[in-house]
């Protein structure tokens, strides 16, 4: 009878222990704060940390080494109160590439409009549909980000709950705290919490989705076994992103994609022949325009 407790406390352990999906990396960052405690900060980047990685963030059931790698760096650059800060937020994803021992970026994005509220060992809250705080609102946001964005990669439009959960968290925010915790409307800016699942639900932006999905799965994914015709794919797939923005233009969402896939891409594209180095420069010019000096770099 013990041996049977026994493994049924392990199964049931390693439900538990192996079933997160996310994995993070979180770094709290305080060049300018001179009057706090540095242990809170240390307790902070503790609570973000356990709060992402031990939440259960889907019905699937991920094996350890599925999780998805993320990082963020909170940087804090103003004391507002002994509990209330203001912060840059950096926030990273990657994806395996299948066959290889690479991994591929799926988000690079800095959210400038972080203010939050922050009791040392108080646990960290959150309910999609229900605002608790600020601080959960936004790391619960763009855990979705990074799950629909995942999900995208790997099946066409598979990250739609995910990123639909995303935009229960901004329409729980209450309109009378919407102007001390800005990002989530409309009129904070054009590049903000609000564009970014306005941009991803949008049908306008439908194709860079599917696209997304092209570029990983028929392209990066078969890199190793046939890099000629997988390079084909990824050129497919930025040409129905470059359509898009002609539909779109100056949207968000793809000047996210840019940042995160410039480098790749121009490495990807170096061992292209003339005429596809040409063609993929002329459309990436289109999508980033204000980075297209960088991508001179596919012709060196």
């Amino acid at each position: 009878m013990k041996k049977l407790l026994f493994l049924a406390f392990t199964i049931l352990f390693s439900q538990f222990s192996f079933g997160q999906e996310l994995l993070f990396d979180v770094t709290v960052n305080t060049p300018k704060i001179q009057n706090v405690d540095p242990k809170v900060f240390s307790n902070l980047e503790t609570s973000i940390q356990e709060f992402l990685n031990n939440r259960k963030w889907t019905e699937d059931v991920y094996e350890p080494e599925e999780r998805i790698k993320c990082k963020i760096q909170l940087t804090i650059t103003e004391e507002i109160s002994q509990t209330t800060f203001r912060a840059d937020l950096a926030i990273q994803s990657t994806r395996p590439i299948f066959g290889s021992s690479e991994e591929t970026p799926l988000l690079n994005h800095v959210d400038k409009d972080v203010v939050f509220n922050f009791e040392p060992f108080q646990p960290i809250v959150f309910s999609k549909n229900l605002f608790q705080d600020n601080l959960s609102s936004i790391l619960g946001f763009y855990a979705n980000i990074v799950l629909g964005m995942d999900y995208d990669s790997f099946s066409p439009l598979g990250g739609d709950q995910y990123f639909q959960a995303a935009q229960e968290v901004l329409s729980s925010i209450p309109q009378n705290l919407t102007g001390t915790y800005q990002g989530w409307r409309q009129l904070d800016g054009n590049r903000n919490r609000y564009w970014i699942v306005e941009n991803l639900l949008s049908p306008r932006v439908r194709d860079f989705r599917l696209a997304l999905y092209k570029y990983h799965r028929n392209g990066l994914d078969a890199m190793v076994d046939n890099p000629t015709a997988s390079r084909v794919t990824v050129m497919e797939s930025i040409k129905a992103i470059e359509q898009v923005n002609r539909n779109y233009p100056n949207s968000m969402i793809l000047q996210m994609f840019a940042n995160s896939k410039r480098n790749e891409l121009i490495e990807i594209l170096k061992a292209g022949d003339k005429n596809q180095k040409d063609s993929f420069f002329r459309a990436l010019v289109k999508i980033d325009a204000s980075n297209a000096n960088l991508y001179q770099k596919i012709y060196k």
